[in-house]
Formats: structure tokens, C-alpha cells, sequence
């Protein structure tokens, strides 16, 4: 395996941390939700196992993706480039479909506790481009404005 970009390195951390923040949570609500209605949902070791899996699924696909990515960003061939990146995402949605099976049949997992975490790294995506992302764009926008004191001007015939 080739060396992996800072940058793969970086997004993934910062998506596997954000997925381990949401499975926390997760525990937290079906701990909660046991409260009120301990016959209907469950809270014990098929909810912990679950979540695990479904972080490991979720954050490990999302690694293999910037993996693609980096050699796709190296390929000198569009159209095999695009071939790759195709490929790559059939075989992770398989991979996820898998897993979902697996929670779903599977005694040892709850459905729901392997299920939600693969959502996870969407939302922590979102989350991160309407708070920090959102700023440093605009922050980048700002300077290189500051720069070039005609971008982002139209043009005045």
C-alpha cells in the first residue's frame, strides 16, 4: 500500500471522531429510550457490538474512499480514473449492504445499533461545513480578495 496523503490521514480522523462522538450518543438514546420502554428496545451487548461494528464500517469506508480518491487525483487517464472511482464505490456499497445485512440477521448485533452509525459520517460532514468549514472558506475568500483587489468583481465594460 502506498503512503497515505496528510490530507486522507486528516479527514479521516476527523470523520472516525465525529462517528465515535454519534455512536456515543447513540448508546446514549437507546440507554434513554430502554428507560421508558425497556420490552421494546433493548440495551446490552448486541447494542454495544452494533455500534462498533457500524463505526468501524462506517469510518473504515470512508478511508477507503480517500484512499480512491488520492489514486484517482494521481491518474493521468480521465476515463480510467472515473472507471476506478465507480468500482470503488460499487464495492463499498456492497461492503455497507453487507454489514447491514450482517446487523440485521445476525443475534450477536442490533439492526438499528449497526444501521445508524453508517449515517454518521454524512452528518458529520455537514456538520462541520456549516460551522468550521463554512468560516474558513470564507475566510480564504476574504484573502484572496484582500490579494487581488479585482476578484470576485464583475466585469465593468
Amino acid at each position: 500500500m502506498r503512503s497515505v496523503s496528510p490530507a486522507v490521514k486528516q479527514e479521516t480522523m476527523r470523520i472516525a471522531s465525529g462517528t465515535a462522538i454519534g455512536v456515543v450518543l447513540m448508546w446514549v438514546v437507546f440507554f434513554f429510550l430502554h428507560q421508558v420502554n425497556p420490552e421494546k428496545i433493548p440495551f446490552d451487548y448486541t447494542v454495544f457490538l452494533a455500534g462498533i461494528g457500524g463505526f468501524i464500517f462506517a469510518a473504515g469506508n470512508f478511508f477507503l474512499m480517500g484512499l480512491t480518491v488520492q489514486k484517482v487525483a494521481a491518474e493521468t487517464d480521465e476515463g480510467r480514473a472515473r472507471q476506478r472511482m465507480q468500482v470503488s464505490q460499487r464495492q463499498r456499497t456492497l461492503l455497507m449492504l453487507a454489514w447491514g445485512v450482517v446487523a440485521l440477521a445476525a443475534p450477536c448485533f442490533n439492526g438499528a445499533a449497526g444501521i445508524i452509525p453508517l449515517l454518521f459520517p454524512s452528518m458529520v460532514i455537514k456538520i462541520y461545513y456549516l460551522t468550521i468549514g463554512k468560516a474558513k472558506l470564507a475566510q480564504e475568500k476574504k484573502d484572496s480578495q484582500s490579494a487581488d483587489p479585482t476578484a470576485g468583481k464583475g466585469s465593468e465594460q
